[in-house]
């Protein structure tokens, strides 16, 4: 199993749940890496039922049966729009009100999104992005700074200040064009 989102732009996955958030980001399509997986019924079911397997294994939680229509996926195209406002620091939008439950377990008090569908992935979202704002990793999912590319990233360096999931790649593009212009003013 595998967060198959993250995973085709052979990225690091955030840990605990924020991962989910991260792949639900990678949904988009970039460039010459794939399809947007939320475009099409086909494409979304497969990539919720893997997302979902692999937050309930980092989560300890049982796996929801949720079932995603056609008429689910405009809705969660402007959902990952929201989440790529917040991501980049801005305000989001939010559908309706966000349900969750309070479960004690073990003399410990969890956090889990509730609702059925779409609007349990919503909650699942949301859910997250408040533990990760909690526990201050919230900062350190990042969006690629190269225009063409916006993948999401978890910034694992020591002073959180990576803006390319790559920077053999993107950041080595980005550095390129960067020089281009730096000679091209001195002409």
């Amino acid at each position: 199993m595998s967060w198959t989102a993250t995973d085709r732009y052979r990225l690091r996955a955030a840990p605990s749940g924020l991962a989910l958030v991260q792949d639900f980001l990678n949904t988009r399509a970039i460039q010459t890496y794939g399809l947007d997986l939320l475009s099409d019924a086909d494409l979304a079911r497969p990539w919720a039922a893997e997302a979902l397997a692999e937050w309930s294994r980092a989560r300890e939680a049982e796996v929801p049966d949720i079932t995603l229509g056609s008429s689910d996926l405009r809705a969660l195209r402007d959902l990952r729009e929201s989440f790529v406002s917040l991501v980049d620091g801005q305000d989001a939008a939010v559908e309706r009100p966000i349900k969750a439950e309070l479960v004690l377990r073990d003399g410990v008090v969890r956090l889990f999104p509730s609702g059925t569908g779409r609007q349990w992935l919503t909650s699942a979202l949301w859910t997250e992005t408040l533990l990760a704002q909690q526990s201050g990793i919230w900062p350190r999912l990042k969006l690629c700074r190269l225009d063409g590319c916006r993948s999401a990233f978890y910034d694992v360096s020591r002073n959180n200040s990576g803006v390319w999931h790559d920077v053999r790649t993107c950041g080595n593009i980005a550095n390129l064009r960067a020089s281009r212009e730096r000679k091209k003013a001195l002409s």
